[in-house]
């Protein structure tokens, strides 16, 4: 009789378990829409969700890739926020967050403002552009703190250097951070441009009726020129807030190819000593010749991508998408760094 009652206590227990976890993922889903709902207007729940990922969909985005998500490992799982490039989307953050999720983690990818959609030319000349980017991640954030008392904060190329911003704004906040291609330098011609008085009047010029439909469904065919100098001014404040004896003092990981020449290495190498605490710099030597977009592509991710080569420029260098081929190593890198350094 007793060992009848301790079994139905567990199973009630267990059921407890699951209605705490599962109305938490409920609520956590319910916020994360309510903040595109605000962004993109009437928006669904996507189609390719499942039980452990949620993804919000709006008939303005130019499609399902390009919508954000949660994957959603546990009612007590620690937090990363995932976020992406400019011009790209949420998708080139999924192979490394699913790599977050198989460590124990809930990840949260959300879509800066400005990307993913069928019509980007206003966004891509607002002059707020660069303040709407940092207070859409501060919101994102703040949803997962009701959740954690601590995140940790990751991105790809500008998702990067927005986190990075972020911390040094919030140091309170912040676990740690995970840099891929981090965008903390761009191409010296860029950094130089940026300097001229009037260049993003002539941005706007030049970028015109910003094109978003090319041979990758899952980003914007060019980086708009404007929104390009919107993140140097990121890029300049970091450094400005470095230099002026703010320090990084939170575990860091940092993963960047050689031979970037969208965001040089330099620009990390230059942030890590600027790091008092532990970090993995994970290096993709020149050999492989690695572009700055490939370092977060797998094989499954290139696969999904449905890049139509009939519509790229072959003889642009880095214009078909390529697998990283130290991608595996480098999620090793990842996964042991989180783990023992987090």
């Amino acid at each position: 009789m007793l060992s009848v009652i301790k079994h139905i206590s567990w199973l009630l227990l267990a059921a407890l378990s699951y209605d705490a976890a599962a109305q938490t993922q409920f609520d956590l889903n319910q916020s994360f829409k309510a903040l595109y709902s605000a962004e993109l207007g009437t928006t669904r729940k996507c189609l390719d969700s499942a039980p452990n990922r949620y993804a919000v969909c709006s008939e303005a985005l130019r499609g399902e890739g390009n919508a954000p998500f949660i994957l959603f490992h546990g009612e007590n799982s620690p937090i990363v926020v995932l976020t992406h490039g400019l011009s790209d989307s949420p998708f080139y953050v999924s192979a490394i967050a699913s790599e977050l999720y198989d460590s124990g983690y809930t990840v949260i990818a959300p879509l800066l403002p400005g990307h993913g959609l069928k019509n980007a030319s206003d966004d891509m000349q607002d002059e707020q552009l660069a303040e709407r980017w940092q207070a859409h991640l501060s919101d994102v954030i703040g949803l997962a703190r009701d959740y954690t008392g601590q995140v940790t904060l990751g991105g790809f190329s500008t998702g990067g250097a927005l986190s990075v911003d972020y911390y040094l704004k919030h140091p309170d906040h912040v676990n740690g951070l995970l840099l891929f291609s981090g965008a903390l330098a761009l191409n010296s011609n860029v950094e130089a441009l940026s300097r001229i008085w009037g260049v993003k009047t002539l941005a706007k010029w030049l970028d015109g009726d910003y094109q978003t439909a090319g041979p990758n469904p899952q980003k914007y065919p060019n980086v708009a020129s404007f929104a390009g100098l919107e993140l140097m001014d990121v890029i300049r404040a970091i450094r400005e807030r470095l230099e002026a004896g703010t320090t990084i003092k939170v575990p860091l990981f940092i993963a960047h190819s050689q031979v970037d020449q969208t965001t040089p290495i330099e620009g990390v190498i230059d942030l890590l000593s600027y790091v008092d605490a532990d970090n993995t710099f994970y290096v993709i030597d020149a050999e492989h010749r690695l572009c700055h977009a490939d370092l977060v592509v797998n094989r499954l991710l290139l696969e999904k991508m449905n890049f139509n080569k009939n519509r790229a420029d072959l003889s642009e260098t880095c214009a078909v998408p390529q697998v990283n081929p130290q991608f595996f190593p480098m999620a090793r890198a990842l996964r042991g760094f989180v783990e023992f350094a987090l």
